[in-house]
């Protein structure tokens, strides 16, 4: 049994800076010395593995379970995931229903600045509420791509997108996790969140606008950009304080689809906006019972993740449900009972869930097969095809995604992420400044809201109650900081590259895209700030 160190420096600032090394160097190698990703995330593994041997500690058999966990993880859930939805987005376009989801894209509007608005900014919201890990920035990264988008491009502006939907993930998990691991009210959780992240929403659209065509571009598509901001700001928070987090992706996505159609039906902007600056190409006329078959894979994975997430369906495989048992805890050596985290006195009970049946991947791999089966133009050998031409586009990716696991896993059992985090809660009074950082850092190395509020929600709520603010208002900023991390995590930026086809050169997406996480992580540091100043205090 080993016990964690915080503070095995014994000055509390040393010791963070030292765990923030191997994610420094990690940017470093991307961002300035341009290596791809595999090659930095290898040389951040071995700075992780050494900095968690010494000073941390870390037993070496403990090092290599965090690692192995890492990789575990990486296949299932996260590989999973990510090449079911890739390979349902090839079978659509090899079917040739895609030509007709862009001929109705088109038809809706062929300017790409509202085409980024309708793909990366609704229908995103709409999947990540649906699906999350991944998903969205996936499937309508290619999108783009297939309307006539730079790959770089495409992938930035679908990573920028999911700031709207990100923090509420697969049915408002990440806010439900929050307000557990911080033990603070779900409600009140919600209605901070509103607080902390609906200027950001609402500004977000325009951001995207902005990325394409500057100022111009927000005068010139002004009637549909404000329209679609404001209908689903309006609609996400009347949902959050009303109902609470679970639809706060599904309907504000869905309403701003209809939004951006309603209004393309009676306006366009005078300049046709295209990236390349070429000729708005000719689009091709379909009927609305084509349409809606084209569009059929993405309903159809809908409702199946729909039925995954009920809780009559999630009952099933609770602990006392009839199929428990298709439910596996594996334990793993040197993590699982072996180590005890600072300022406790149990060790970790941390095991790889294996769930065939239940997890998110199925319910997409449901969604493929039942694609195959209604699509008539698909033979056998092209479902097979389709997925081998996944897999030879994704394996790279999911090998980036295990590096950075492993190094997360290793960080966070170490004892360096909860260093990290208590050197910034030392602040004091200023802390609400700096709680977003937190968030930020927590969805950077494990690519999710959800694992980042596991992490740090409690410790933002404890050192809230410490320094008299109102603990739901700094989990609510963990949630928001984690949100624009996912801009640049180290995953998202893979699940992008894969996607669109830059496997290798992620460090391009990641240039393309660090200066608005860090501009939109600074806006949700001072305004959080601010609302600490003027909210009520905790006694």
């Amino acid at each position: 049994m080993w016990t964690q160190s915080i503070d095995p420096t014994g000055q509390l600032w040393l010791s963070a800076l030292v765990a923030v090394v191997p994610i420094l160097v990690f940017l470093l190698c991307l961002v300035v010395f341009k290596l791809k990703g595999i090659t930095a995330g290898i040389i951040a593994v071995v700075l992780q593995v050494v900095i968690a041997a010494w000073p941390f500690g870390m037993p070496a058999e403990s090092i290599a379970g965090a690692g192995l966990l890492g990789i575990l993880t990486a296949v299932w859930p996260i590989a999973y995931i990510i090449v079911a939805a890739v390979w349902l987005y090839k079978l659509a376009v090899a079917s040739g229903r895609f030509d007709v989801i862009r001929a109705s894209i088109s038809g809706i509007s062929p300017d790409q600045r509202i085409q980024v608005l309708l793909i990366s900014f609704s229908f995103g919201a709409f999947l990540e509420g649906a699906a999350g890990f991944g998903v969205p920035i996936a499937i309508c990264a290619a999108l783009l791509v297939q309307l006539g988008f730079g790959p770089v491009k495409a992938a930035m502006l679908s990573l920028v997108a999911n700031v709207a939907a990100g923090a509420y993930g697969a049915i408002g998990i990440p806010v439900i996790i929050g307000a557990q691991v911080g033990e603070v009210g779900l409600s009140g959780l919600t209605l901070d969140m509103v607080l902390v992240l609906q200027l950001l929403t609402f500004a977000v659209p325009f951001i995207l606008v902005m990325i394409l065509d500057g100022w111009r571009g927000v005068r010139e598509t002004w009637p549909v950009t404000l329209g679609v901001s404001a209908a689903y700001s309006v609609v996400q928070a009347g949902i959050l304080i009303f109902l609470g987090p679970e639809l706060a992706d599904i309907v504000p996505g869905l309403f701003g689809m209809v939004v951006i159609f309603v209004i393309g039906r009676v306006w366009q902007p005078q300049r046709i906006y295209r990236e390349d600056g070429g000729d708005v190409p000719a689009v091709d006329k379909h009927d609305f019972g084509e349409v809606v078959v084209a569009w059929s894979p993405f309903y159809i994975l809908t409702a199946v993740i729909f039925v995954w997430s009920i809780p009559w369906f999630k009952s099933l495989f609770a602990a006392d449900g009839p199929l428990s048992w298709l439910v596996f805890s594996v334990p793993i050596p040197g993590v699982t009972g072996a180590i005890v985290p600072a300022g406790s006195d149990a060790p970790v009970a941390t095991a790889w869930a294996f769930t065939p049946v239940n997890a998110t991947g199925t319910a997409i791999l449901v969604a493929v097969l039942i694609t195959f089966w209604t699509t008539p133009q698909l033979r056998t050998r092209d479902l097979w095809a389709q997925l081998a031409a996944t897999v030879r586009d994704l394996w790279r990716p999911v090998i980036l995604i295990a590096l950075i696991l492993v190094v997360a896993n290793i960080a966070n059992f170490s004892g360096g992420s909860a260093s990290i985090g208590n050197a910034l809660a030392a602040v004091g009074l200023l802390f609400p400044l700096f709680a977003p950082i937190i968030g930020w850092f927590g969805v950077f190395i494990t690519g999710s809201v959800v694992n980042n509020n596991t992490l740090f929600a409690h410790l933002q709520s404890v050192t809230a109650q410490q320094i008299g603010v109102d603990p739901t208002l700094l989990v609510a900023a963990n949630t928001a900081g984690g949100t624009v991390a996912k801009v640049v995590s180290p995953q998202s930026i893979a699940i992008a590259a894969g996607a669109v086809g830059l496997t290798g050169r992620e460090g391009e997406i990641l240039r393309a895209s660090i200066k608005y996480s860090l501009g939109m992580l600074v806006f949700v540091c001072v305004w959080v700030f601010l609302l600490s100043l003027v909210m009520p205090h905790a006694s």
